[in-house]
């Protein structure tokens, strides 16, 4: 299939997703989300507590072989079996045993991720064994057919009406359904009867605890508990990563995953089973009779590798294993808000952790229709509560798949064994997009001859069929005069004060070829309040290419601009950066693209400009040398916000006498390229269109917009506001 043909599918598909799924995913995920910031906020230190997870699963990981043999000895005292199966195949056939030897005419289930990846429902059918999903959301997919959309919410794409006319039409009941209620109640009766006739009952485990066999079961229905201790034979599936050493590692997690899941506080139902548990099995067909033997129960636990091992030998899919599956990555994440996981997924598992999860299960061609779903936008690894890098893990499989799946190919990156920059494997699209500082600079050379063929409807046509550039998106347009050029003829403002700083002004290809503007109002608020600027040569900081998956273009960009700043760095100035993905690169993706100390050095001694202006006004700065005066409605940047940065140029805007309203939309759809690119033009619009309603309301209507990032001031033009300046503009005195 050709580029473009792929494009127009890709288009096509999302396109469907937006107009029969995009409202229910976005209601139930914009809930999840909003209803998370909420119970974080509530109390306690969050942070500390992600990073403590972290550190147990860290650990865990670490150990992981030698845990797999304590809980095998801990199992077995306790009168259960432990098996450990190589790959789907080896867990559905031990399965099948254990339900052959049960003589089982039926298995009931409880949700269970690892299940779905196993294909263990197709396995026992064929086998003969009817199996009866309990979880409501799985219910609703199992009735309707249809593989989950989300980690946590298997329907999440379903509104309540659409599940009112499925049940109505399979199980034409003597009364329509019509409320929620009625429809919890028929689910409630229909599998509650299939518990009780169950031969087998099986579960996931959210935890296994070695030290007791001990599994933790996380739900907000209460049905494990009864598909766990009812039927005479228990079965758990869980992947090898969920064993934790001991229940004193457990509360942690319990209490994250409650906050990132479902925004609460505890979970409905926290379930600490040591099987085979303790208990006598009912007869519900003769209650009054005396209670079934508990040593008829047995109990398998079957831990699942299916490719994890190797993964926990991959540097880089590593931190994958550390993954609780509470789909806060997905409901933090703009696209998977819209079009849910049956777009932003894989064959089971969906959102920003799924490139991770199918790479590793499947292969990494398994990643390749949805991988670029992944903007690098960041949300998600503030919502990750163990604070996993998701947007670094799609990037080297993105990284891998451009170097023709070559699973060594990073290997040799981070070795010194340097593959070709912009390695065979990536398309022109991507190649365009990767390199687009090297467009920039063309573009301003020949401007204005340059704006003017971008935007004739014969080249946008081109550019549309060839390159995937979408032609509805406006281009860029480039001025004659850089920021540079700028910086070496202008009249250098007196200063309204004694800051008594250096900082050198990194300029990004965007400020330098194109919003020149922000870059001059940054160096002449800098002035004004007293520091000393100088211009950095505008070298691009590899965040483009790293957005394409070329890393190794990344890293010799990242070399290049660490390289530039190191005279400025010597000579004791500050490093001011004009775009917040710069920064973030500085203080983040460096850490893998340099060596441990340049990175440190400039991520220690780099700021966002308005970061900046803070820290100046907040250390003896005349806050009345800025500009006032406007009501401002202000939108932030994805990683601005994710490196907690967006809050001080709130603070700037409002010490220098502006009123203002900020978006809290996760991001705006545009996310660097993302926006251009013909085949997800669509949802980056509608995406968009969260931000214009924002800025449409009552208390935001009428304002100034302004915003920090490049991308987020391309949208909001695209969105119909007017200008879009960057906040630093609002500030800035005036001159030349």
């Amino acid at each position: 299939m050709s580029g473009e043909s792929t494009r127009a599918a890709k288009a096509a598909r999302i396109r469907a997703l937006l107009e029969t799924e995009g409202d229910a995913v976005h209601e139930n995920t914009t809930h999840l989300n909003r209803v998370r910031y909420e119970a974080n906020a509530a109390g306690g230190d969050i942070d500390a507590l992600r990073a403590e997870a972290r550190a147990i699963k860290e650990d865990a990981i670490e150990r992981l072989p030698e845990l797999v043999e304590r809980v095998r000895e801990t199992v077995a005292a306790n009168g259960g079996e432990v098996y450990v199966a190589d790959d789907a195949a080896d867990a559905n056939a031990y399965i099948e045993r254990v339900c052959d030897d049960a003589d089982a005419d039926s298995v009931v289930k409880s949700k269970s991720m690892t299940t779905e990846e196993l294909g263990v429902n197709d396995a026992l059918l064929d086998a003969g064994v009817d199996v009866h999903e309990t979880d409501l959301g799985e219910f609703v997919v199992q009735v309707a057919d249809e593989a989950p959309s989300h980690l946590v919410g298997p329907a999440i794409h379903k509104s309540r009406e659409e599940i009112t006319a499925l049940f109505n039409e399979v199980f034409d009941p003597d009364v329509p359904l019509e409320t929620a209620a009625d429809l919890t109640r028929f689910a409630r009766d229909h599998v509650g009867e299939r518990i009780e006739r169950a031969d087998v009952g099986m579960t996931g485990a959210n935890f296994v605890l070695a030290d007791s066999g001990s599994i933790a079961l996380v739900t907000n229905e209460g049905n494990a508990r009864k598909c766990a201790v009812t039927p005479d034979t228990h079965v758990a599936v869980a992947g090898v990563e969920k064993l934790l050493p001991s229940a004193a590692d457990l509360p942690p997690f319990a209490e994250l995953i409650a906050k990132a899941a479902g925004g609460q506080d505890v979970a409905t139902y926290l379930s600490l089973l040591t099987p085979p548990v303790d208990s006598p099995t009912i007869d519900f067909d003769a209650p009054d009779e005396p209670l079934g033997d508990p040593a008829d129960r047995s109990f398998h636990l079957v831990l699942v590798d299916n490719g994890r091992l190797d993964m926990r030998e991959d540097d880089q899919l590593r931190e994958t294993l550390y993954c609780i599956r509470c789909g806060a990555c997905g409901n933090s994440c703009a696209n998977f808000q819209h079009v849910g996981g049956h777009a932003f997924g894989g064959e089971t598992y969906t959102g920003g952790i799924a490139t991770g999860w199918e790479a590793g299960i499947r292969g990494e061609d398994a990643t390749d229709d949805f991988n670029d779903l992944c903007t690098g936008c960041s949300r998600c690894v503030d919502a990750c509560p163990v604070e996993i890098d998701i947007p670094w893990i799609n990037t080297v499989v993105r990284d891998r798949r451009n170097r023709g799946a070559d699973p060594d190919a990073f290997d040799h990156l981070v070795s010194g064994l340097t593959p070709d920059d912009d390695p065979a494997g990536v398309d022109l699209q991507k190649r365009l997009f990767g390199n687009f500082g090297t467009l920039a600079r063309l573009g301003s050379e020949t401007a204005p001859l340059s704006n003017w063929l971008s935007r004739r409807a014969p080249v946008r046509a081109a550019m549309d069929r060839w390159l995937g550039v979408d032609r509805r998106r406006d281009l860029p347009t480039f001025e004659r005069e850089t920021l540079a050029d700028w910086f070496a003829a202008r009249d250098p403002l007196p200063s309204a004060g004694t800051a008594d700083r250096a900082a050198v002004l990194y300029p990004d290809a965007y400020t330098n070829y194109a919003l020149t503007e922000r870059g001059k109002a940054a160096v002449r608020t800098l002035e004004v309040l007293g520091v000393d600027v100088t211009l950095a040569p505008c070298h691009e900081s590899g965040r483009a290419p790293l957005s394409q998956g070329m890393i190794e273009t990344a890293r010799t960009q990242a070399e290049r601009v660490s390289d530039a700043l190191a005279p400025a760095l010597d000579d004791g100035r500050d490093v001011v950066v004009v775009e917040p993905s710069d920064v973030a690169m500085f203080r983040g993706e460096y850490e893998k693209l340099l060596d441990d100390a340049t990175h440190e050095r400039l991520a220690a001694n780099s700021y966002e400009i308005m970061e900046y202006v803070y820290g100046l006004l907040e250390n003896g700065a005349d806050a009345d040398a800025l500009v006032g005066g406007d009501d401002v409605a202000y939108h932030g940047h994805c990683q601005q916000r994710t490196l907690d940065l967006a809050g001080y140029t709130e603070a700037v805007l409002r010490r220098a006498g502006h009123d203002v309203v900020t978006s809290d939309v996760e991001c705006c759809g545009m996310a660097g390229s993302f926006g251009y690119k013909s085949e997800y033009y669509e949802l980056s619009m509608d995406v968009g269109a969260d931000l214009r309603e924002q800025f449409e309301r009552p208390d935001a209507a009428g304002r100034r917009v302004a915003a920090s990032g490049a991308s987020c001031h391309e949208q909001l033009l695209a969105l119909a506001f007017d200008g879009v300046p960057h906040p630093v503009e609002l500030v800035a005195p005036g001159g030349r």
